[in-house]
């Protein structure tokens, strides 16, 4: 990637969101940006995918209210096809992915834009807080904000400031998207990840700066929950066979604890069937069931952010955690045996 000149002050900045079926989190979320103390000119681009619910119709309201907001049509509906419609669609140097189930601080673009500049980098992300509203929301919330529960990226905690694999949203240089052709339309699910992998392999520093901050509103249901795992680790298992080893270890965890409990369970089924003898050799897979069951005790005692308020919470907390785990593990070896296909997030459907 070559040398970019140095930014100005401030930049202009295009905030750019896909949107489907985000009634009841898109005001607040487009309010957030509007409401950023930073002086420099904005735009907000909204990507419309063919919502079931009042987003749209929320989205028009917003644009006639404020000509800073600007409406494009995603009738693909997905999230990489989404960006790049509205980044096509935007006009600034300074380029934003935002959320419509995040709400950013204040100070968000005028310390990321500070970070762009310190550090050289072409992308900065900041921490994903996520948030609930109701128990089981603040139980998934806290598995976002574990690693017990996600055991991923910087990102998800309160990290050393430096180089990143990847960013939670971005604050990107409009040059660096350019310069490796966009989000790949073909990858459903780990998208950034993906666009910053080709920002890095093209010579780009992507930053993580802890200062910024972004809340979070995840799935409210178990099932929601479930649905957007899968599907997540199928696509995260497309990036596994498109790049092979670029992927951290970590990514090879969950499918390897779904199939030791599966291992576990057939075997539980054939010693209670009588075709294997209970002192079999095999009866060692279930020390796999027993070790995970174990974890999860342990991690739910961990869990603080939300706070847990008795045992009721922390039964939700471990139903959180084995969700996350097992759709993600599941979907992860639907992908490598099968690849990504039409697996899509059906949660926001």
């Amino acid at each position: 990637m070559r040398t970019l000149p140095p930014l100005p002050e401030t930049p202009a900045v295009s905030y750019v969101m896909p949107v489907l079926n985000e009634e009841g989190y898109l005001e607040r979320a487009v309010r957030t940006i509007l409401a950023q103390d930073y002086s420099g000119e904005k735009e907000i681009v909204l990507a419309l995918g063919p919502s079931k619910d009042r987003s749209s119709a929320i989205a028009r309201d917003l644009a006639a209210e404020d000509p800073r907001v600007r409406l494009v049509d995603n009738p693909e509906r997905h999230i990489p096809i989404g960006l790049n419609l509205a980044i096509g669609a935007s006009s600034h140097p300074i380029v934003i992915r935002v959320d419509a189930h995040s709400e950013l601080t204040p100070d968000y673009t005028r310390a990321g834009i500070a970070a762009l500049r310190e550090h050289d980098a072409v992308n900065v992300g900041g921490v994903m807080r996520a948030a609930g509203r109701k128990p089981v929301q603040r139980a998934i919330a806290r598995g976002y904000n574990s690693p017990f529960g996600l055991g991923g990226g910087a990102y998800h905690g309160d990290g050393t400031p430096g180089p990143a694999e990847s960013a939670y949203l971005g604050i990107f240089r409009r040059e660096a998207i350019d310069a490796v052709g966009g989000y790949d339309p073909g990858i459903l699910r780990g998208e950034d990840w993906e666009l910053n992998l080709r920002i890095r392999r093209a010579g780009g520093t992507v930053w993580f700066a802890p200062e910024l901050g972004v809340t979070y509103w995840p799935r409210g249901s178990f099932r929601d929950l479930a649905r957007q795992f899968f599907a997540t680790g199928a696509w995260r298992a497309v990036l596994v066979r498109r790049y092979r080893g670029a992927n951290p270890w970590r990514f090879f965890v969950p499918g390897a604890l779904v199939i030791g409990l599966a291992a576990s369970a057939g075997i539980g089924a054939l010693q209670i069937a009588g075709v294997l003898p209970r002192r079999s050799p095999l009866a060692l897979a279930h020390l796999a069931a027993a070790a995970y069951a174990a974890g999860v005790g342990f991690a739910v005692t961990r869990l603080s952010d939300p706070p847990q308020r008795g045992v009721a919470d922390r039964v939700l907390s471990g139903c959180a955690l084995v969700t996350m785990h097992l759709s993600w593990g599941a979907g992860f070896l639907r992908g490598i045996l099968l690849g990504g296909g039409r697996t899509v997030d059906k949660s926001r459907a």
